[in-house]
């Protein structure tokens, strides 16, 4: 139980964060048609934000199930290796069907707050896990229901506060880790090229955020190899 606790207290700011940016989703997919209860059962199904919003510009458009399923394919792919890394980490009693369930909340925060723990149990996975689901789906149904009639200055805030939850997850590892800090800036600096170089612009978002993660990581960890004496010694 104990661990169930503090894995909801690790996903309290998570949950908040997804709450303003789901909210900006429901607004979306009701102005592209949708009814407010299939904006709710999209995010209950998926729980993705750049495949929610790729998705349902898709949807609008029948026919493209082709572009669907490689848009979706590129843009969740990096979902695949936060899921690698953090099988690393996993205990014992964190496998068969606890692994396929909980998979299915994987998302860059919930990774990202993860990969501190030194092992991760299905409590502490799932307690960390329920918050932001209840507030990404909490935040569609508010944002269908009653988005339109709020102001545009409260609407822009709601946008920018993921980058907030962003930063409060990345910062307090930052100060005690050098290696943390270059692999963020290094990411940064690559998808920004890959967004603003004509050459790659034309690559898919899915694409280019895991390729800067991937070359920053292998960067940074030829630069900063970790000892198997510290490793050990961290474990």
């Amino acid at each position: 139980m104990k661990q169930f606790l503090r894995g909801l207290r690790g996903g309290f700011p998570i949950g908040l964060g997804y709450l303003s940016v789901s909210f900006t989703f429901g607004i979306m997919a009701i102005s592209y048609g949708l009814e407010w209860w299939q904006a709710v059962v999209i995010s209950m199904l998926t729980l993705t934000s750049a495949g929610q919003l790729a998705g349902i510009e898709v949807m609008i458009n029948p026919g493209q199930y082709f572009a669907m399923l490689i848009s979706q394919l590129t843009i969740n792919m990096r979902y695949s290796f936060m899921s690698i890394a953090l099988s690393q980490k996993a205990s014992k009693g964190f496998k068969g069907i606890k692994r396929w369930l909980l998979g299915f909340f994987m998302t860059d925060e919930i990774f990202a707050v993860a990969s501190q723990e030194r092992e991760i149990s299905t409590k502490f996975f799932l307690g960390l896990s329920v918050l932001p689901y209840v507030g990404w789906t909490l935040g569609t149904l508010l944002g269908s229901l009653i988005g339109n009639v709020l102001p545009t200055i409260v609407l822009a805030s709601l946008c920018i506060a993921i980058y907030g939850m962003f930063l409060a997850i990345i910062i307090p590892p930052a100060k005690k880790s050098k290696p943390v800090i270059l692999v963020c800036a290094l990411a940064g600096i690559l998808h920004c090229i890959f967004y603003y170089v004509p050459l790659f612009s034309q690559i898919p978002s899915g694409i280019s955020i895991s390729l800067s993660a991937i070359i920053a990581s292998i960067v940074v960890s030829i630069l900063f190899p970790i000892s198997e004496e510290k490793g050990a010694a961290n474990e």
